[in-house]
C-alpha cells in the first residue's frame, strides 16, 4: 500500500474512491460532486479563514483505489472538554482492512500533531455540523441530502484504531399524518386563544422577511452552542436565497409574539430523493432534469433541518403550538408528504431530545457517532458534557 498527498487538482481521484467503494451498494446515493469539492475550495469554504486541509488517499501497488481520508484544524472548532486543541479527520472511506485504515489514521493524525492539536475528532466536516457529520452506527439506510453514508464495518475500523465514542447523533423518524399527541394539542390550544400569539408559514414573496426573522432566532436559541456562531441578516439572506428553488413555504413555519419571532421549524425536501439520479453531476442537462422533476415528481419524503425557540420561551409550551399548527397543514389535503426523518440531535442535548419525543409516535430512524481519539493515549477519556 502507499498513501498518496491529494490536491484540488486531484479532487475526480478522491471522489472516485468513494464511487468504486460503493458502486454496487443499492442504498448509497452519491453526493454531488460539487458539494464535495466546495469544501476543499477556498474560495467556497469559509473555513479556510480560520484553518487548513490535508487529504490523502491509499492504493495498492497495482494502483487500486482502496481508501481516503481529509484532515483539518480549524480555530473556530470548540472543544469541550480539557482535551485541549482539537483536529478533526472527515471524508473517510476504506476497504475492510484494518491497517488501510490505520494508515490513513496515522497519516491524518501525524499532520495533525505538526499542527499543535492534541486529539482529533471524526468523521466530522471541515465546516458547518449540518453537512457530512458522524459515522452512521445504526440505520443503514438511504442518506439525507449532505449526510454521511457507510457500512457497518467502519465502527470496526474506527474503534480497533482507539477511537472512543464522543456523543452519539440520533435521527428521529416520524409520519407526518399521524395525529400529535394529546399534550400537545391541549398545550396549543392554550396559546392558540391568545391573539398575541400568531403561526406563519413562509412567504416566498416575503422572502427578505423570514430570512431575517430566522437569523433573529437563530441567534438567540442557536448561536454560541457547540462552536454555532452568529448569523447576519444578510448571512441568512443569502441562505434563503439559495434555498429559494426547493423550499416549500407550508413546511418552513414560524412563530410570532407581538409580532416578534420566537420561534421557527425549518424543513426542506430531502434532495437527494432527485440527487440520486444524477450519478453526482449537476451540469446544465442535470439542472434541466432537476426542475422537471420539481415541477412533475414531488418528493414524499421531507427532512427537519433547524427547530429554535428563544431562550425567554423555551420549556413554556411554544414548542407544542408550532408543531401541533404544522402538523394541521401536513394533514390537510392534498397530503403529499408520506416521511419525515430529522436531522440529528447530540445526545448530550436531552432538551431536544424531549420535544422530539413529545411528538409522540416517532422512533429512532438512524444514529451517527461523533468520535473522538486523544494523542496522549494515558490520558484519561470523557464524553461531549451535557448542554443545560
Amino acid at each position: 500500500m502507499r498513501i498518496i498527498p491529494i490536491t484540488e487538482k486531484d479532487n475526480s481521484l478522491f471522489i472516485q474512491v468513494a464511487v468504486r467503494l460503493y458502486q454496487q451498494d443499492p442504498l448509497w446515493i452519491r453526493p454531488l460532486d460539487k458539494d464535495i469539492n466546495d469544501v476543499f475550495d477556498k474560495n467556497k469554504n469559509k473555513a479556510f479563514r480560520f484553518g487548513e486541509v490535508k487529504r490523502w488517499i491509499v492504493q495498492t501497488e497495482a494502483g487500486e483505489l482502496i481508501g481516503r481520508i481529509a484532515a483539518f484544524i480549524n480555530k473556530k472548532y470548540k472543544n469541550k472538554n480539557d482535551d485541549g486543541p482539537v483536529g478533526g479527520v472527515g471524508f473517510f472511506e476504506c476497504i475492510n482492512d484494518q491497517s488501510a485504515a490505520n494508515l490513513l489514521f496515522d497519516t491524518a493524525k501525524n499532520w495533525l500533531q505538526t499542527q499543535g492539536v492534541q486529539a482529533m475528532d471524526g468523521p466530522i466536516n471541515f465546516g458547518e455540523r449540518d453537512r457530512w457529520w458522524g459515522l452512521v452506527t445504526q440505520g443503514y439506510k438511504e442518506p439525507l441530502y449532505c449526510m454521511n453514508y457507510n457500512p457497518p464495518y467502519y465502527v470496526t475500523l474506527f474503534e480497533e484504531y482507539g477511537f472512543n465514542l464522543f456523543y452519539n447523533q440520533v435521527c428521529y423518524g416520524r409520519d407526518p399524518q399521524q395525529e400529535v399527541t394529546e399534550k400537545i394539542i391541549i398545550r396549543h390550544h392554550e396559546y392558540a386563544k391568545d391573539p398575541d400569539f400568531k403561526f406563519e408559514t413562509l412567504k416566498k414573496n416575503k422572502l427578505d422577511k423570514y430570512a431575517a426573522d430566522f437569523a433573529t432566532v437563530y441567534n438567540k436559541a442557536w448561536a454560541g452552542h457547540g462552536g454555532m456562531k452568529q448569523m447576519t441578516v444578510a448571512q441568512a439572506t443569502s441562505l434563503f436565497n439559495r434555498m429559494k428553488p426547493v423550499l416549500d413555504p407550508k413546511i418552513a413555519c414560524y412563530v410570532y409574539y407581538k409580532n416578534e419571532p420566537i420561534a421557527i421549524f425549518l424543513n426542506l425536501p430531502d434532495l437527494n430523493q432527485y440527487f440520486k439520479y444524477m450519478n453526482g453531476k449537476f451540469g446544465l442537462l442535470q439542472k434541466l432534469y432537476f426542475l422537471y422533476l420539481l415541477n412533475f415528481k414531488p418528493i414524499h419524503k421531507f427532512t427537519g433541518l433547524v427547530f429554535g425557540i428563544v431562550p425567554e420561551w423555551q420549556g413554556k409550551g411554544i414548542d407544542a403550538y408550532l408543531i401541533y399548527e404544522c402538523s394541521q397543514i401536513l394533514r390537510s389535503p392534498p397530503r403529499n408528504y408520506t416521511e419525515y426523518e430529522m436531522q440529528w440531535i447530540g445526545d448530550f442535548n436531552p432538551k431536544m431530545l424531549n420535544v422530539a419525543e413529545t411528538l409522540g409516535g416517532v422512533w429512532v430512524t438512524r444514529n451517527l457517532v461523533t468520535y473522538r481519539y486523544l494523542f496522549d493515549r494515558e490520558k484519561p477519556f470523557n464524553r461531549h458534557p451535557f448542554l443545560n
